[in-house]
């Protein structure tokens, strides 16, 4: 199971046995009886009080820690007795894989009561939808995005169908809060209390993260600190989330698990030693980017290991079978990006392997939690780096890790393009909105308060909105913009780039990006998609379509890499203490080792200083070497025009000062900035990326993008550290 393999295997729990009597004596009956389980984990016998009593909650555990069946069983108990009516709770995931995997395992448990439980996402078919609106299930398992579709379409009357939800479950909330769709997420469970008249429980599922308590707070929206609420985690170390240098190190807190760091220095040789180790087990394979899970996946497939593709840009049917035929075999690969970190079901691993490095703890705290589920086994990752750099970051994310560091999951600031996203959606789905009372609609959770009113007046100025009588309509500009199709570019939060179906013959393969089609290359084009080279045969540009047939190889795969890169402030921090000496405390293999001194002894003399940070000048080349990551770099380079060159993108390690700085120069351009820092400049074509940005004006949109650009802790402790000032022969 994706979330409850041995949910006994912690052993009975101490004490509090009496709880399992508050479940309903027939859901006991099956946990025992069907599932064959002694007793319930700490978490799940945790749960049950709190969440019968309708309290709000955040349930944290690794993967594979039962937390689908924590939830579950108390809110089917609740329902049966206080005979709840109607859809009553609704399972929101971030994915449709995710829901695709979980709803059997709901159901089975629902049908213990003789309750149902049903799916609804964007490729439920619109018969299934139909028996859902004129048989309303007792559980919805759903995502928000479709959610919002129920509220604003004209087919579902979405009073009836969820005017009788009493809880709500977010599953890997974590997923939802660090981004945009959080917020969206949140405005639409407001605007759901609304349609109930009451309060909704909330109820939370996660990994381990390193703010659990300002989670549940942002989970509970307008209700927070009104409501009861608690964050359920027996036995998980609840982190500090303090930077790298802030945290304990003692190593009764580090976590368990077999974790070998190794250089392999190339793609192709990551192919070979996968192809050669572990035979006759079974590899989860990640990357950080879906043309290197191609790249690889065409490696081994040319090396004759069994194996099987997972990214977004595959098609949903190429991703099933991948998932199932993995599920089902034994000696053979997955490569997959992220899609596969989540609590995704594809059987029982033996071995994780990634390429290069995650961005985040939290990341690979997911990637290494799917092994070590069996009886005798424990939790193993082996880290094949490709580059210096990406050496450098594994073992800089690997002594965070080991420290039990775990990144706060926070918000993007400012926004201001839901807020006009939610304006726009509300008015839908009530068909006017009265222009004084527009903002109880989300009972007072701000952004979506009257803090909005200047995006309120720019919609009715710009005819997104019509104004008549004190009323608001949805205006022309809106239809316009995003009319099409029943106003379903309204429920998605995020903008994918454009991309190009592939299809050979009838079946689809995928989605590839159509500069793959457009760059000039000699010789016939070809597309790497799905671990297999495939020649166009037709393009069809108005549809969007591009046919083709399969080769032998030769083919290219690429995809524009959308929003803004560049690693944290703590795990580049912790990347130049691996410079200065410091070892993450697993196993290094030889190869490893020797590129790490490499750098040490090469380039460490010239970027780092265990006395603060360095500037260096080579030739006309001034770098500040922070060491503080791409949002805070950004940050001080606005923050400090007289010194750096305008002409510039910062890296997350170092940015450029101009070339005629002085010692005199800097130290004027540090003492002018007092306390006061500066948010990073936004190049105006940079909103194109921020969904609804149409809506916004012009000057609030670029508002948005550089609040979220920038890192004003980490540039203040930037600017609190001595620097030292080197040329190139070394002199001070």
């Amino acid at each position: 199971m994706a979330d409850a393999d041995d949910p006994a295997g912690a052993g009975p729990a101490k004490g509090g046995a009496d709880v399992l009597d508050r479940l309903d004596p027939v859901v006991l009956h099956h946990i025992v009886n069907t599932l064959g389980w002694p007793d319930l984990r700490p978490l799940q016998r945790e749960a049950i009080a709190p969440l019968m009593d309708g309290q709000d909650a955040v349930l944290l555990a690794p993967t594979a820690g039962g937390k689908t069946e924590a939830a579950c069983f108390p809110l089917l108990s609740a329902m049966a007795e206080q005979k709840w009516t109607g859809t009553s709770v609704l399972y929101l995931c971030p994915l449709k894989a995710l829901l695709n995997n979980l709803v059997g395992r709901v159901d089975a448990y629902a049908q213990w009561l003789g309750r149902r439980a049903v799916l609804w996402h964007g490729d439920t078919k619109e018969s299934q939808r139909q028996r859902v609106r004129t048989e309303a299930p007792d559980v919805l398992l759903t995502t928000p995005e479709s959610l919002e579709a129920m509220l604003i379409g004209v087919k579902t009357d979405h009073a009836r169908l969820l005017g009788t939800v009493r809880a709500v479950v977010v599953d890997e909330v974590h997923a939802f809060a660090g981004d945009d769709r959080g917020w969206h997420l949140l405005a639409v469970l407001e605007r759901l209390e609304r349609i109930t008249g009451r309060s909704i429980q909330r109820i939370g599922l996660s990994a381990t993260v390193g703010n659990p308590e300002q989670l549940l707070r942002w989970l509970q929206g307008a209700g927070a600190g009104s409501r009861p609420g608690r964050v359920i985690a027996p036995g998980v170390h609840l982190p500090a989330s303090g930077d790298a240098g802030k945290t304990a190190t003692d190593s009764s807190r580090r976590p368990a698990g077999e974790v070998e760091l190794d250089y392999v220095g190339s793609l192709d040789n990551a192919a070979k030693l996968i192809a050669a180790l572990h035979r006759g087990e079974k590899r989860l394979v990640f990357c950080d980017s879906r043309a290197q899970v191609e790249q690889l996946g065409a490696a081994l497939r040319a090396r004759e290991v069994t194996v099987f593709l997972s990214h977004a840009s595959l098609s949903v049917d190429e991703r099933t079978r991948s998932e199932q035929a993995f599920a089902e075999a034994r000696d053979c690969v997955i490569v997959s990006t992220s899609t596969l970190e989540l609590g995704i079901d594809v059987g029982d691993l033996d071995r994780v392997i990634q390429i290069d490095s995650p961005a985040s703890v939290a990341s690979f705290l997911q990637r290494i939690g799917r092994t070590g589920r069996r009886p005798g086994t424990v939790r193993n990752c082996l880290f094949l780096t490709t580059r210096k750099g990406t050496l450098l970051q594994a073992a800089g994310l690997l002594l965070l890790w080991s420290r039990g560091w775990v990144e706060p999951v926070l918000p993007p600031p400012e926004p201001r393009h839901l807020v006009a996203q939610q304006l726009l959606a509300v008015t839908l789905q009530q068909h006017k909105l009265g222009d004084r009372m527009w903002d109880r609609q989300w009972n007072g959770l701000a952004p979506f308060d009257r803090s909005a009113a200047p995006i309120l007046r720019h919609l009715t100025e710009e005819g997104f909105l019509d104004s008549d009588g004190g009323l608001l309509f949805v205006g022309p500009e809106a239809e316009r913009r995003f009319g099409r199709r029943h106003f379903i570019e309204l429920t998605a939060s995020f903008t994918a780039p454009p991309q190009f179906t592939v299809l050979s013959g009838r079946t689809e393969i995928g989605r590839t990006d159509p500069t793959v089609l457009t760059e000039e290359r000699p010789g016939p084009r070809r597309l790497l998609l799905g671990g297999r080279s495939w020649q166009v045969t037709y393009i069809d540009w108005t549809r969007k379509r591009v046919f083709v047939e399969p080769v032998d190889g030769g083919g290219i795969a690429k995809w524009m890499n959308g929003g803004v890169a560049g690693l944290s402030y703590s795990l580049t921090r912790a990347m130049r203490e691996v410079l200065l000496g410091t070892d993450p405390p697993v196993a290094l293999t030889r190869r490893a080792e020797a590129c790490l001194t490499e750098q040490r002894e090469t380039d460490a003399p010239d970027t780092v200083h265990p006395g603060g940070t360095l500037i260096t000048r080579v030739g006309s080349d001034v770098r500040w070497w922070t060491w503080a990551g791409y949002r805070a770099n950004a940050t001080l380079a606005a923050t400090l025009p007289s010194a750096a060159d305008p002409l510039q993108r910062p890296t997350d390690c170092w940015l450029r000062l101009r070339e005629d700085l002085t010692p005199a120069d800097w130290r004027a351009a540090r003492e002018g900035v007092g306390e006061s820092l500066v948010l990073p400049d936004v190049d105006r074509r940079a909103v194109r990326g921020l969904k609804f940005s149409a809506a916004l004006p012009e000057r609030l949109a670029v508002a948005t993008v550089a609040a979220r650009l920038a890192d004003f802790p980490g540039a203040r402790s930037v600017l609190s550290e001595p620097v030292r000032l080197v040329d190139a022969s070394g002199s001070v």
